[in-house]
């Protein structure tokens, strides 16, 4: 399947960054990675919704360990930027103290919203908690994040699809696009 020279989302252009193969190469290595990592315990999965829904289904799919899996829902963008600020946490409904946590994100950008999500996860004293993301932007980053399984390090442009969206639009293409200069 040929990526589409440029695509619109609303008001944005957006062309080519990333095809679909690419990613789930990817996908494949950090599953192989977990599996390792967690053989002999059961971790719990924790997607961040709604952006890691796709690369959560895909790397589920290669972990082979027993494991539990948990959705939240946080909201922290406005447009093509983040806030910062986690507006709300909703859905946790599994018990986590002393298990195993892998947060499930699509993206870390400046990291404060992830940062604000460690310090609430580690309130409720799970055994280990690490973070599993299929992207990050190193120049956006402003604080430290324990970023254990990282898929790709891309510059700061802002990108769609699989997953990622634009005011909730351009989440269902398979491939990555970013924004046209």
């Amino acid at each position: 399947m040929v990526l589409a020279p440029t695509l619109e989302v609303l008001d944005l252009t957006f062309v080519p960054f990333m095809d679909h193969s690419t990613i789930q190469k990817r996908v494949i290595e950090i599953g192989t990675s977990i599996n390792e990592d967690f053989e002999n315990k059961i971790p719990i999965f924790i997607p961040i919704l709604n952006g890691a829904f796709m690369f959560a289904a895909d790397l589920l799919k290669e972990i082979c360990i027993p494991c539990e899996v948990s959705f939240v829902k946080v909201a922290s963008y406005h447009g093509e930027n983040t806030t910062g600020k986690v507006h709300e946490v909703l859905g946790l409904q599994t018990e986590i103290r002393g298990r195993h946590i892998i947060l499930v994100e699509d993206i870390v950008d400046t990291g404060l919203t992830m940062n604000q999500l460690v310090k609430a996860f580690l309130k409720l004293e799970p055994a280990s908690l690490s973070i599993a993301t299929l992207f990050v932007k190193p120049e956006a980053l402003q604080v430290e994040l324990p970023l254990t399984y990282k898929g790709f390090e891309i510059e700061n442009k802002f990108i769609v699809g699989y997953g990622l969206d634009y005011n909730g639009q351009g989440r269902n293409f398979r491939d990555v696009y970013q924004k046209a200069d």
